[in-house]
């Protein structure tokens, strides 16, 4: 608003001062024009032998065209003696006014004053020449009132519209200001909730405008938020339980072993041996911690190597096989050409790691589990395969995401923590390659590693 009415009263200056000096302008033009044929018909009153003014002639002469110009006309000689005054008031005087004195050196001079009796007026004063030579002054004072009072209807006329028009942009601003700042209220609102940690907020604003797309953008938003914290009550949830399930258990046999005298040997061994199955379950719960925290590292460098992709899936298989032949899986790869591109070994080896033992340890007994290697475009792609109990539709799109387990009774029970997938997501990213999935429950699921062969280090 105030830029609007500075803008506005800086217009009103403008055309006012532009609109006023037009006015004096044409005024100015015009009395010069009456002077100047005033100046060409006084010398016909000019005597030729002495060459000065005939005051009657003059007289009668000014008498009849004082009537059409409306203000003071005087003829002044040039010794400034006053020769004709349309007002009768210095007829015969000696005249000091500066403009007269200006036109008898030849100078054609206008001025406006200020004269407390008449108000407004303009002196205009032209040289009377006769044959080369000023003889005389004609000078017109004129008033400038009317003038002035067009000037001012002009003026108020421009306060008027100024003031209409700034109410009017008042109420549209008004109306445009609460119709923006009411969603934006709103959505401050909404996000002053979820850093209270309410996380589940919506803002019901419709529209395709900028306010509209922020709205929808905080509402997804807001939405991944509350899945991401979802996922991490239930992970902090799960690893509580993994990392308590081992603890009681490895606390419970170490008593056992502390409060009983003369244990045979064989029951020590035993309970040792329990006691070292819950450490490595520990072990891996906390190695797949650190891995994301690594993964997460922003000054993160990959060892790259030129490596052949067979020899890596190779040795990820070999690792597997023993537990694949536990539940009688059968593990095998298809290959049919040896692939060498450049990678970091120990992570590849990892995200490998994590996809196929996943496959293997949600396989039933008696299943299959098929990796194939081979080229698409400039990608090899490595698909892992399996007959499995697969994934149901609407947890795909989340199943690369950090804690989120497709089933955590059954992630429980086969000890997983619900980082690997999304480990091996971060690996072939970082790699600038790309995995995806295709699952069918009780029918089985595929993996798609597909990894750059021209890979720049």
């Amino acid at each position: 608003m105030l830029l609007l009415i500075i803008a506005l009263l800086i217009i009103n200056i403008f055309v006012y001062e532009t609109i006023k000096q037009s006015y004096i302008v044409e005024k100015e033009v015009s009395f010069i024009t009456q002077a100047n044929i005033l100046s060409n018909r006084v010398r016909l009153a000019i005597n030729e032998e002495n060459k000065q003014f005939d005051q009657l002639l003059l007289s009668q002469m000014m008498e009849e065209v004082s009537r059409l110009i409306d203000g003071r006309i005087m003829i002044v000689d040039r010794e400034s003696r006053v020769m004709y005054d349309s007002f009768h008031d210095w007829k015969n005087q000696h005249t000091e006014l500066y403009e007269v004195t200006r036109a008898i050196k030849g100078e054609t001079i206008t001025n406006s004053y200020k004269i407390p009796k008449y108000g407004k007026v303009m002196y205009v004063a032209v040289p009377v020449i006769y044959f080369e030579r000023i003889l005389g002054v004609v000078f017109l004072s004129v008033s400038l009132e009317d003038t002035y009072q067009r000037i001012n209807n002009v003026k108020n006329l421009l306060i008027f519209i100024s003031i209409v028009t700034l109410i009017l942009i008042t109420i549209i601003s008004l109306l445009f200001s609460k119709f923006i700042s009411e969603p934006i209220k709103e959505l401050t609102d909404a996000m002053k909730k979820t850093a209270q940690g309410k996380l589940n907020e919506k803002v019901d604003i419709e529209g395709n405008d900028e306010i509209g797309q922020l709205s929808k953008a905080y509402n997804f938003m807001s939405t991944k938020l509350s899945h991401i914290e979802k996922q991490r009550q239930d992970f902090v949830a799960n690893v509580s339980h993994e990392l308590k399930t081992p603890l009681s258990s490895m606390k419970l046999l170490s008593e056992s072993l502390i409060t009983q005298p003369n244990t045979p040997v064989e029951i020590y061994q035993e309970f040792l041996t329990d006691i070292d199955s819950e450490i490595d379950r520990l072990n891996e719960i906390i190695e797949s911690l650190l891995s994301m925290v690594d993964l997460n590292e922003e000054k993160l460098k990959l060892d790259y190597q030129l490596s052949y992709v067979n020899y890596l899936v190779e040795k990820v298989v070999s690792q597997i096989k023993p537990l694949a032949d536990k539940k009688n899986i059968k593990l095998f790869i298809n290959q049919w050409e040896k692939i060498q591109i450049f990678l970091d070994k120990g992570k590849i080896y990892q995200a490998l790691m994590n996809i196929i033992h996943n496959a293997v340890k949600y396989t039933d007994d008696g299943g299959k589990v098929v990796v194939s290697i081979f080229k698409e475009g400039n990608y090899v792609v490595i698909r892992v395969e399996d007959n499995g109990i697969g994934i149901p539709k609407d947890s795909i799109p989340y199943v690369f995401e950090r804690f989120y387990r497709v089933d955590s009774a059954r992630s429980r029970k086969t000890g997983g923590t619900g980082l690997g997938l999304s480990i091996s997501h971060q690996i072939i990213g970082l790699h600038q390659g790309t995995i995806e999935v295709e699952s069918i429950v009780n029918v089985g699921t595929t993996f798609f590693i597909k990894l750059p062969m021209e890979l720049n280090p």
